[in-house]
């Protein structure tokens, strides 16, 4: 059987905790604390080290979802959790604009660490005040459309819509191996 193990990534209150326990397969191992900084005017806990999630996908794939902390002051473990994936999701809340710096330093962390493929989640679209797919490509600086990654709309509390988002991530990912493969080929 093979293991595919993926990252999720994002700023705080993002939603990667959440999309996590929407899907995974066993009790989720993860790293919460109670918030004593800032993050306590978004959440309650946060996560200090990483969670750990498994879905078995298909006869023959498991996955093995581990998601990173939000805040800098832990991107340590995103270098930790970076190192072995085979691909990862940006997750990005559209409705915080403010953030969006935030996560763009987050993908050039990951991408300066590991070329590897990648999708944007993007969470609560339907809140108040939320960005476009489109204007949030621009954020993160995709001036072209052909450059950039998938972009894909997802609820995290969603088991359904969390499973849509890896299979597009996983299908990503096999779709680029297979262009890596002819190249090579060529």
């Amino acid at each position: 059987m093979e293991i595919m193990n993926l990252v999720v990534t994002g700023t705080v209150g993002a939603g990667k905790t959440t999309f996590i326990r929407s899907v995974s397969e066993i009790e989720v191992v993860d790293t919460d604390r109670r918030a004593t900084d800032e993050v306590a005017d978004l959440k309650q806990n946060t996560t200090v080290a990483m969670d750990f999630g498994t879905l078995q996908f298909g006869e023959e794939m498991a996955l093995h979802i581990y998601g990173t902390p939000g805040q800098t002051r832990f991107d340590f473990m995103w270098e930790i959790l970076i190192e072995r994936a085979h691909a990862y999701v940006l997750l990005i809340a559209a409705h915080r604009p403010s953030e969006f710096h935030h996560a763009r330093r987050i993908m050039n962390f990951m991408n300066r660490r590991a070329q590897i493929p990648m999708i944007i989640g993007i969470t609560h679209s339907d809140c108040e005040g939320a960005w476009s797919s489109e204007d949030i490509a621009l954020a993160l600086g995709y001036q072209d459309v052909t450059q950039q990654p998938p972009l894909v709309l997802v609820n995290a509390a969603e088991g359904e819509s969390v499973v849509m988002a890896l299979v597009s991530l996983v299908e990503h990912y096999m779709q680029t191996m297979a262009a890596a493969t002819a190249m090579v080929g060529s």
